[in-house]
């Protein structure tokens, strides 16, 4: 009896030590993955800090965040076909910057010359920095997808969330309507991942949340050092209302179910 019980004491701290190194491992994984997110954080926070010659801020945020991309894929760390799933992210998420500032949703207060009707145009890559944070992710954690919906199933789904960003503005809100059916069509679906040489698995409708939830808290980073502006941050910076996790809930959706179709087309035509 002692015996089994001095052997099952040295286990637990073995297991412990094991699940603290694939965390490590996963945690470092993760980091590469948002090598571009953090630049585009450390270019808002040192522009914000210190006053650069010659041009506006904007402009030098849309110069650090195009010679970024060109090291990404220059060095390899990117590749051509991941470069294009990027750039129609930065396009669709700049249509929704310009409509969103339009609308009087936020607003760019400074001046600059790459601004559009309001909007500068290094904006867009913050949208594509989640676009290149998910093909990172993907490559390094050799992401696959069980029991996917099929094709004509998602495009329509991830076009009505992104069309909502602009519609609720003119007809009623449905993204809560959009979030129960996206719980709908994913419920038997999982992404699986390799850690260390183990594979593991999570609901995907999960990973959904745990993504906006983190991009909320970039937000809040991004907003603090002026990216852009709420109507109620304009005398004073505050926290982002906890209800835009939604919103970045269902752009995340979006985003996802870009890259993985694209993914899977990709790899029936290989």
């Amino acid at each position: 009896m002692n015996l089994t019980i001095q052997s099952d004491t040295h286990k637990k701290p073995v297991k412990s030590l094991r699940l603290l190194k694939q965390l490590v491992r996963f945690a470092w994984e993760q980091a590469l993955s948002c090598l571009f997110p953090v630049v585009i954080f450390l270019s808002l926070a040192f522009t914000k800090i210190i006053a650069f010659p010659f041009l506006p801020r904007y402009d030098w945020l849309l110069i650090i965040c195009l010679l970024m991309q060109w090291a990404m894929v220059h060095f390899k760390i990117e590749t051509r076909d991941e470069l294009k799933v990027i750039t129609l992210f930065h396009l669709i998420g700049l249509a929704l910057e310009l409509f969103k500032v339009h609308m009087g949703s936020w607003s760019y207060p400074e001046e600059g010359y790459s601004k559009i009707f309001g909007v500068p145009l290094y904006s867009g890559f913050m949208y594509a920095s989640v676009a290149s944070y998910l093909c990172q992710a993907w490559r390094r954690l050799k992401v696959d997808l069980e029991k996917w919906p099929r094709f004509w199933v998602v495009v329509p789904l991830a076009a009505a969330i992104y069309l909502n960003f602009f519609t609720h503005h003119y007809w009623i809100d449905v993204r809560f309507y959009l979030s129960a059916l996206v719980i709908i069509v994913f419920w038997q679906s999982w992404v699986t991942y390799e850690v260390g040489g183990i594979r593991y698995r999570m609901p995907i409708a999960f990973s959904f949340v745990l993504i906006g939830f983190f991009i909320w808290i970039a937000e809040n980073i991004a907003t603090f050092f002026g990216a852009w502006e709420y109507p109620n941050q304009t005398e004073a910076w505050s926290l982002v209302h906890i209800g835009k996790v939604s919103s970045w809930l269902l752009l995340v959706i979006v985003s996802f179910l870009i890259v993985a179709t694209l993914k899977r087309v990709k790899g029936r035509s290989m």
